[in-house]
């Protein structure tokens, strides 16, 4: 009775965050948010099925077993959001995210707040903007990045464009082909969540000075987005 009671509690917070998502965005379909309906929905009717067939115990360990997982990889995705700047950065990468038509999204949009608030203290450094144009986008990430810089005050003359990349791994590899000095400090700046699965990327495109650079994200998304990166890491260890 003790685990139906926990599985049906978490169900109904499962559920209810969904709802929250959906009404803060005010759609039902938004990134990811179809996780938890579908793990709300899993939660009450498992707790159910799983007392009938007598198999809660198993059942209860399986979802210990998972929570602890994403627990661990949780801790992992906050060791990337600690701030790195030692020393100014020659380099900044400013990593792409959707964009719906030609507008920058919120995601985006602070990723280039935060890389333009550095570039302002920081005058000698530049920055490359990375993504290409995905479904929906009626232009480039960088294109749209770069648009947004420019209004905002940046020098164009400061700004390239990697306009090829179509994930996180991509955006790496490619903007290094645009950094002319080895060796020299580059700044990757991203949503907090999004930083640590980026630094094993640099890491292994063969970037040797890097700093996070942390941008903040919607609060009330903030579970949503580190779950889905937990699902994100786990298949970039998997298909490492």
């Amino acid at each position: 009775m003790l685990w139906q009671i926990i599985f049906c509690a978490a169900g109904v917070l499962c559920l209810g965050y969904y709802f929250l998502i959906a009404g803060t965005l005010r759609k039902w379909n938004s990134t990811f948010s179809s996780f938890w309906l579908a793990a709300g929905i899993f939660l009450l009717l498992g707790s159910f099925v799983a007392e009938r067939l007598g198999c809660t115990g198993i059942f209860g360990i399986l979802l210990l077993v998972f929570v602890l997982t994403v627990l661990f990889t949780c801790l992992l995705i906050g060791s990337g959001m600690r701030r790195g700047e030692k020393e100014p950065c020659r380099y900044l990468i400013v990593l792409g995210a959707q964009v719906s038509g030609k507008r920058i999204t919120d995601s985006l949009k602070r990723r280039l707040d935060r890389a333009r608030e550095y570039l302002v203290q920081n005058e000698e450094t530049l920055v490359i903007v990375s993504g290409g144009r995905g479904k929906g986008e009626d232009l480039s990430e960088a294109e749209a990045m770069a648009s947004y810089l420019m209004e905002n005050g940046i020098a164009k003359e400061r700004i390239s464009q990697e306009d090829q990349s179509r994930t996180t791994k991509e955006n790496l590899l490619f903007s290094a082909a645009l950094i002319k000095e080895s060796g020299c400090p580059v700044g990757i700046v991203s949503n907090n969540f999004h930083l640590y699965r980026a630094l094993q990327y640099a890491k292994a495109a063969g970037y040797s000075n890097v700093c996070p650079i942390a941008a903040g994200c919607n609060p009330v998304l903030f579970v949503n987005y580190m779950v889905r990166e937990c699902f994100a890491i786990w298949k970039m260890w998997l298909t490492k």
